[in-house]
């Protein structure tokens, strides 16, 4: 009975391990969500949400945050209409930890170096696409599913955990380089500018937004695409 239980503690505890959010390597896992250890503070990192108030965002083009944002249950939520999402503050070269979690059927995204010169976030940042793969109909698409940059780059496997599911993403932006990183998995990974990149972008729906992936700084933007869809442990790291 000693062995069996020993066997069964041991199968509990590596359960518990394999279940716990990823974190990028030397980041140690933090105590709680919206929440930053002493390592992480110590090595650069900043909590873009508190987990309890929309402090730091506003709308897209907007002085304030709209209705349809808030801050529940230690999540900044889209729970109405009023548009895209977006820092108050811009970065040029970061290191980005983000937990997404969306409703059945539902549709979001992650934008960067977003512009306020353009109509829309996604006419300026390039943009990782949110997504419940197997209820959305972009779902079918590499190019539309989920940790895709959007209309340019798959990803190379559906890295998502299953709907209503809290998923890990890493995404890095180092000068032209990008890396999008879904739940411990690099899975997208391209560098802007690049001769691939622009060919991509003549056959993408972008080719006729000039200023698209050209901004060297610019604010971190969350979509309203109509669906329900949460975020929260959003830290930053600024890279030189």
């Amino acid at each position: 009975m000693h062995g069996l239980k020993s066997w069964a503690t041991a199968m509990a505890l590596l359960s518990a391990a394999c279940s716990s959010p990823t974190q990028p390597a030397g980041v140690d896992q933090p105590g709680g969500p919206n929440t930053l250890t002493s390592a992480e503070r110590m090595a650069g990192w900043r909590l873009l949400f508190d987990g309890i108030t929309t402090a730091g965002w506003r709308g897209f083009k907007q002085a304030t945050v709209p209705s349809g944002w808030q801050a529940v249950d230690g999540a900044l939520t889209r729970t109405g209409g009023g548009g895209d999402l977006m820092t108050i503050e811009q970065f040029a070269n970061f290191e980005l930890l983000i937990q997404w979690q969306i409703a059945a059927g539902g549709n979001s995204g992650i934008m960067y170096r977003v512009s306020e010169a353009g109509d829309a976030p996604y006419l300026t940042g390039p943009e990782m696409q949110i997504l419940d793969n197997g209820g959305h109909p972009d779902g079918a698409s590499g190019l539309s599913s989920a940790g895709a940059c959007y209309g340019l780059y798959p990803p190379s496997q559906d890295a998502t955990r299953p709907v209503g599911s809290w998923n890990d993403v890493r995404l890095l932006v180092n000068g032209e380089h990008v890396e999008h990183w879904m739940n411990g998995v690099k899975i997208v990974e391209y560098d802007i500018g690049s001769p691939d990149w622009l060919s991509r972008v003549e056959a993408s729906p972008y080719r006729d937004a000039p200023a698209y992936g050209r901004e060297p700084r610019g604010h971190i933007a969350i979509q309203d695409h109509g669906d329900r869809v949460a975020y929260r442990n959003i830290k930053i790291k600024p890279l030189p």
